[in-house]
């Protein structure tokens, strides 16, 4: 079997970073590191007294409005339309009298004075008349002060909507459930938005998150193997399955980011545990196997091992598989049973007359 080996920690799919929306002082904190919370569950409270203040005076300004649009409709509308009304009869009236006044002006029955008097009543009842029939417009649900009024109302509603949004702010609440792994805020600390102060790891499936060298890329694939084991239990060993293999190496590091699923995580394993992992990359059933050192030139494209012919060491090429554990296959120039000489006995040649001692 031939494995990859690393070390990461553990991670769920995805973590929340909580935060507020307003700056503010703190007043209670109601959770703490380790606690299982629910969705919707309150994570902080801020003073809110200042903002309960602007909702009241945003409530107070809507029904100021609200009573203006009401009197409106209710008292100068129908007041505009009596106004009118009254207006028209007045008119009329001067109206008539102008016209008398100009039957008797055409026999010589009264002045020309009392004429211009009787035509400036009239012209003065008509202009009353047409300011009461614009102010009766204004007053109508289409006029202009009804829609002034219900602009004014529907602003002040806004401001209301706006003053219990921010009042809402004033308390943070889980968007989800899950365990809180990280606080850093107290009560009375003055906090402001853009700043991480809970983080929450959602429940869900667990994930191990590892490095691993890029010189093993062509190795790795998707549907890989392993079994892994916390460092704080290194006795205790669970399975886990490749599920991402990073497109991007990391330069600083040379190693690639790799996730592996966990399907039944042991109850012991916690967020950030360090793990060690080792892949299954590859198996292979009744393979012939030699020595990591016996092996010369292991790295290169011809490796080689001094194999046991008789009372002498013969060069011999090899071609190696799979590699684990100081082993590695060989797929061609050694057969089960060969005898090697180690790489360590630097003083054996190619040639070289040998009496073998097997090793204990």
């Amino acid at each position: 079997v031939q494995t990859v080996v690393a070390s990461g920690r553990v991670e769920t799919p995805h973590r929340v970073e909580v935060g507020v929306q307003i700056t503010g002082a703190v007043r209670l904190v109601p959770v703490r590191e380790g606690d299982v919370v629910a969705a919707g569950a309150t994570l902080i409270e801020l003073e809110a007294s200042e903002l309960r203040a602007v909702l009241d005076q945003a409530a107070h300004t809507a029904q100021a409005a609200s009573a203006r649009l009401r009197q409106l409709r209710e008292v100068q509308s129908p007041q505009a339309v009596q106004a009118v009304r009254q207006a028209q009869i007045a008119y009329d009236s001067a109206r008539d009298a102008l016209r008398r006044s100009e039957s008797l002006f055409a026999v010589g029955a009264i002045s020309e004075e009392a004429r211009d008097d009787a035509r400036r009543a009239e012209q003065v009842a008509a202009a009353q008349l047409r300011s009461a029939q614009q102010q009766a417009a204004s007053a109508r649900p289409t006029g202009s002060d009804a829609a002034a009024a219900a602009a004014a109302l529907e602003q002040a509603q806004a401001g209301v909507d706006l003053a219990r949004a921010k009042l809402t702010y004033a308390t943070v609440k889980a968007p989800l459930a899950g365990t809180l792994i990280v606080r850093s805020v107290e009560p009375g600390d003055v906090v402001q938005p853009g700043r991480s102060l809970l983080v929450l790891s959602p429940g869900g499936e667990t994930q191990l998150v590892v490095a691993i060298d890029e010189k093993n890329l062509q190795l790795l694939a998707l549907g890989l193997t392993a079994v892994a084991s916390a460092d704080a239990y290194p006795k205790e060993r669970f399975p886990a399955t490749v599920v991402y293999i990073s497109p991007g190496v990391d330069a600083q590091r040379g190693a690639i980011s790799v996730k592996l699923r966990v399907p039944s995580p042991p109850a012991y394993l916690k967020q950030d545990m360090t793990v060690s992992v080792d892949i299954e990359i590859a198996k292979r059933a009744n393979a012939v196997l030699v020595p990591r050192d016996a092996v010369h030139d292991i790295d290169t494209a011809s490796p080689w091992v001094l194999k046991v012919d008789g009372r002498r060491a013969r060069r011999t090429e090899v071609t190696l598989g799979l590699r684990s554990d100081g082993l590695c296959e060989v797929l061609t120039g050694l057969t089960e049973g060969d005898r090697v000489v180690p790489v360590a006995t630097a003083t054996v040649a190619d040639g070289a007359r040998l009496r073998p001692l097997l090793a204990p």
